[in-house]
């Protein structure tokens, strides 16, 4: 066997032993047992999704750059994930959030957009290198995949992954910085979440409106939750497979014509192929959110898309090199500035409207975290509160493909300039 030759070269039995590291995580974090409560409250289950894969690929168990899952799950799994995600947007039910809610949300979403070419410029004014990297390298390339994942979640940071093209090497970088950073702010939410009095005490703001949000939502999600049939569970796939096959069809044809006809676009990533399909599937996931098809959410249209993206997820901790985590460090500075960019942009406007902190917790975190923890700094402050969570963070994939897409685009600007 030669020394890069990892011990398991069939995609088939890498598969099966990447489903069964799923399967496991989610069974132990679901254990009503002291040991794994404390386990899964320090470490997020994301993270072990990302790696564990990332060491059987460090130690040669598997190979992440011989393997074709990844390619696969990218092209296939990400678009379909992101339909079912966007399907069940509830328009009506956000807005019945009343505008604190959505504002506060929109808040974090121009705090990541303009937080990351600001953090750029800060700390590259004192680190110049930072800016030395070339190609695939570039830092800003790698900065847009946590754009991705700041603003909605890991599909979307798996578009901006493959719109951009940063190189495996930094890509794993900015994982770390990414679930650092967020994980460490997170932490700070849910502290204050235990006592949002003192805060909604200094802004003026009047919280006994969000008893009555939660009374509204959980009527909604009574009247929307149903065991769901074969029959739900094949439309709904056949909804996520079909429009991500659309998507192809379509970005055949644009794609290449805007290469070939436009060349100058190509700096704005509209020649990618991959581009289209990401954004002509989640266009085509909002437009069904008016229709009937966002009923299947009560059939578990958001569960399956999630299954979907956990899979993908895994397959990105295959590429994963741990060894250069560590190689940056002045990413996570970079990381930290942004972060705080984003609270100062969420805690002035929270103080101009009166929003209350609970606003402030949810609409950054359904930004930052995504579904995987909006509900649960919602529940920190009400158990019943926590379909909240799920409903911004869902509006949180829709954005995350335009918004970082844009930060990533003026980052760009700020490396050139």
């Amino acid at each position: 066997m030669e020394e890069n030759t990892p011990l398991l070269t069939n995609d088939a039995v890498v598969f099966g032993l990447l489903m069964a590291i799923l399967a496991l995580i989610f069974i132990t974090s679901a254990l009503d047992r002291p040991f794994w409560k404390k386990f899964y409250g320090v470490v997020p289950t994301v993270l072990l999704c990302y790696f564990i894969p990332a060491l059987a690929n460090s130690f040669g168990l598997i190979s992440g750059e011989d393997s074709q899952l990844y390619a696969v799950a990218s092209r296939y799994l990400l678009p379909a994930s992101l339909v079912l995600f966007t399907i069940s947007i509830d328009i009506k039910g956000i807005l019945k959030l009343g505008p604190k809610a959505l504002t506060m949300f929109l808040a974090g979403t121009l705090g990541i957009m303009l937080g990351g070419p600001l953090a750029l410029l800060t700390v590259g004014a004192f680190f110049p290198e930072l800016m030395e990297g070339a190609g695939p390298d570039e830092v800003w390339r790698g900065l847009s995949t946590i754009a991705g994942s700041w603003i909605g979640g890991g599909a979307n940071q798996t578009a901006m992954l493959e719109v951009f093209g940063p190189s495996p090497a930094l890509f794993s970088q900015m994982i770390a910085v990414d679930v650092l950073v967020a994980n460490l702010w997170m932490a700070v939410l849910l502290y204050w979440a235990a006592k949002p009095g003192k805060i909604d005490k200094l802004f003026r703001a009047d919280s006994s409106k969000i008893y009555a949000l939660r009374d509204k939502i959980e009527d909604f999600r009574k009247r929307n939750m149903k065991i769901p049939t074969l029959s739900d569970t094949m439309v709904i796939l056949g909804i996520g497979f079909g429009v991500t096959g659309i998507a192809h069809l379509i970005s055949d044809v644009v794609a290449p014509f805007i290469g070939e006809n436009y060349p100058g676009l190509s700096q704005y990533s509209l020649d990618s192929a991959f581009f289209w399909i990401v954004v002509i599937a989640t266009t085509c996931g909002l437009l069904l959110s008016f229709t009937k098809v966002r009923r299947l959410e009560g059939a578990g249209a958001s569960r399956l898309g999630s299954v979907l993206l956990y899979v993908l997820i895994a397959t990105i901790g295959m590429q994963m090199d741990l060894g250069a985590v560590l190689d940056n460090p002045l990413l996570f500075i970079v990381g930290i500035v942004w972060m705080l960019f984003h609270i100062i942009i969420m805690l002035l406007v929270a103080f101009i409207i009166k929003a209350p902190f609970f606003y402030v917790a949810v609409g950054s975190q359904a930004n930052v975290g995504g579904a995987a923890s909006a509900p649960i700094v919602a529940a920190a402050f009400d158990a019943s509160l926590a379909p909240v969570g799920v409903l911004l963070a869902v509006l949180g994939y829709a954005a995350g493909t335009y918004g970082a897409y844009l930060c990533g685009l003026m980052m760009q600007a700020v490396s050139i300039a």
